[in-house]
């Protein structure tokens, strides 16, 4: 399998506008962050995209992705969602539905945020998507591809992570409870929310925060997303990262 970081920025990107940050202002590309985003393209070649946002147009036009087949969902916030609309080429192209895998309550903002998308009497070009609502309990297939909801903590906000494979994408949480973080023990590979160094965020985890959790439940190797600015300069931050965790960046791709 493979998986390809669209973005890895938290829900302003980096640089922020109007910033004069030196993170911000940086000429490496690798501090350059579109909104939290990856595509998961399965041993059979399907292509599972997780998260939706703003930036998905620009991020599938800028990698020369044309194509997603199924689209998994962590939560409502728009960072992660209002990019759906720009899935109607790719709905067209094929001529089917996209199916659309969240929480229950997720599947409800869905329907008031789009709703042209579930009118009886559809606007010619309008987006149209198959809603399946997920319990934590349950994994589901994906083809032949087993995918277990992990639910965690955005703050008070139940939301959802993925188990795919031996590999497990979180983010926008900082807390994991210990029935779910059964869930996570020795992993080949763990995709997960790091926002800064400090100080304590009441709905992300910081970097010392997540290096518990990988010391915690050892994964063969991490990749830290959702990163703001105020973590540092990508350079820099990852010489400083234990062996096998890593900063994930724009463009990169891991086989696992």
């Amino acid at each position: 399998m493979k998986l390809f970081f669209l973005g890895t920025g938290t829900s302003q990107g980096i640089p922020v506008i109007g910033s004069s940050h030196p993170v911000c202002l940086s000429k490496n590309f690798k501090d350059k962050r579109l909104r939290s985003s990856v595509i998961i393209t399965t041993k059979n070649g399907t292509h599972i995209l997780i998260d939706c946002g703003p930036d998905f147009r620009q991020q599938m036009i800028g990698n020369q992705k044309d194509n997603i087949d199924v689209v998994l969902l962590t939560h409502e916030h728009n960072d992660h969602i209002i990019g759906l609309d720009d899935l109607r080429p790719i709905i067209h192209k094929n001529n089917k539905d996209m199916p659309l895998y969240c929480h229950p309550r997720v599947a409800k903002e869905i329907k008031k945020r789009f709703p042209y998308a579930f009118s009886v009497k559809k606007y010619p070009g309008a987006p149209s998507f198959d809603v399946y609502t997920l319990e934590k309990e349950n994994p589901f297939f994906i083809s032949d591809t087993k995918i277990t909801p992990i639910s965690v903590y955005h703050g008070k906000l139940p939301i959802y992570g993925y188990q795919i494979d031996n590999m497990a994408y979180i983010t926008d949480t900082n807390f994991i409870d210990a029935k779910e973080k059964e869930k996570l023990y020795n992993l080949d590979l763990l995709v997960i929310n790091c926002l800064r160094k400090k100080p304590a965020h009441h709905s992300h985890f910081i970097l010392s925060e997540v290096l518990e959790l990988v010391k915690e439940i050892q994964p063969q190797k991490t990749y830290l997303t959702h990163i703001s600015h105020h973590l540092g300069f990508h350079d820099e931050v990852e010489n400083e990262l234990p062996e096998n965790t890593h900063l994930a960046y724009d463009g990169l791709e891991i086989n696992f």
